[in-house]
């Protein structure tokens, strides 16, 4: 019962939503009665799919579940990008009307212009969304790197949400371009999956191929907790990846060590108190030797206590970048970094821009990355 009166709340918001858009939308076009009906129509079925697409992971496997997915996460999309329009147009409007008024012809045109920039914004987010994603190198400087971890690389991937539309092919040809890189190790810094093990196995198989000599790492994400962390816990360490729960692993090169930690998700508490994050826990035992600390944290806002355990680097995700406008503006209000390589006292953090996408198959403004870190000498 409670279910169905989420969905019907849910839809019922949908249809609001659609209903603003409509009325401030057609009449001022000139639509005509013909017109008025078919975008009536037109946006009544985008509230539908909107709302299929919010449930996308979770719908029953039959004929018409992918068509079905891929129109609801394409409607999320197109939807998305024609509110935001749509408000920002009421908003120039309001301010033309205090400064004398707008004329008919820039009502009109206004109009028509909304819904033809949000398919374009689509339709670019689309192609950028599912396009492999491209390598960003970054230079991360530690003081006093001793020479034999001079330019030791670690390949991040991030937020891949495998799930309703980003399916095996997709994640095959990340991990061909990330092992091409031949990085001394790996980091999958969470939000793996959208959807339980049962559905995706086969389709996060592609994971067993990482290769590096200093291994392949994976810490949980939000989304994980979401979809079964036990379940996925067990699955990505039969891949073959090592997964850090609050925990470490030492790598020497040469007489230089390098600790690799990471932590579970910096919510993960609220769904297992045992797994609460805890960058302190992950570094405890460290041998003293150990000359440079990385922390794989899926979160930017772990970094302050990865700051007071004695991290010198931490490699996060969750944010997208804010996958498209106008969410980035959002992210700041939960994160402290949206993304690139920031400093919280002695720590650096690299925050991902992810290296899928999450929902409407969709990314403008804040392209997908895998990221090639390498350490090399601070300044003297």
């Amino acid at each position: 019962m409670a279910r169905r009166r989420s969905f019907v709340s849910i839809l019922a918001i949908l249809v609001l939503l659609h209903a603003y858009i409509g009325l401030r939308l057609l009449p001022a076009m000139g639509a005509g009665p013909f017109g008025m009906l078919a975008g009536t129509v037109l946006l009544a079925i985008s509230a539908a799919l909107v709302r299929i697409g919010l449930v996308a992971p979770s719908l029953r496997r039959t004929r018409w579940s992918e068509p079905l997915t891929w129109a609801g996460l394409l409607s999320m999309g197109f939807f998305s990008s024609l509110f935001v329009l749509t408000l920002v147009r009421d908003v120039v409007l309001l301010a033309m009307a205090l400064g004398g008024g707008a004329g008919p012809g820039f009502t009109h045109d206004s109009a028509v212009a909304v819904p033809l920039l949000a398919l374009a914004v689509t339709f670019i987010g689309f192609i950028n969304a599912r396009r492999v994603a491209r390598v960003v190198r970054v230079e991360v400087p530690i003081d006093g790197l001793p020479e034999d971890l001079h330019g030791y690389s670690i390949a991040q991937i991030s937020d891949i949400h495998v799930g309703p539309t980003i399916r095996r092919p997709y994640l095959n040809a990340i991990v061909t371009k990330v092992n091409a890189l031949k990085p001394d190790a790996i980091a999958i810094t969470g939000d793996l999956v959208d959807g339980t093990v049962q559905r995706l196995a086969l389709h996060t198989e592609p994971l067993a191929r990482l290769s590096a000599p200093d291994g392949a790492f994976f810490v949980t994400g939000n989304h994980e907790y979401y979809s079964g962390v036990e379940q996925w816990v067990t699955e990505v360490r039969r891949l073959g990846l090592r997964v850090l729960m609050n925990e470490h692993v030492i790598r020497r090169r040469g007489g230089a060590t390098i600790m690799i930690a990471g932590v579970t998700d910096y919510t993960a508490q609220h769904f297992d108190p045992a797994h609460k994050s805890d960058p302190h826990q992950a570094a405890a035992g460290a041998p003293d030797d150990v000359a440079v600390r990385i922390l794989l944290a899926h979160q930017p806002r772990s970094a302050p206590a990865a700051a007071e355990a004695g991290f010198d680097l931490q490699l996060s995700g969750h944010t997208h970048g804010g996958q498209f406008f106008p969410w980035n503006l959002f992210v700041p209000l939960q994160q402290p970094f949206v993304a690139g390589l920031n400093r919280v006292r002695s720590l650096w953090v690299y925050t991902s821009r992810g290296t899928g996408y999450w929902g409407p198959p969709k990314r403008f403004g804040a392209p997908s990355e895998i990221t090639l870190v390498r350490l090399v000498p601070g300044r003297v």
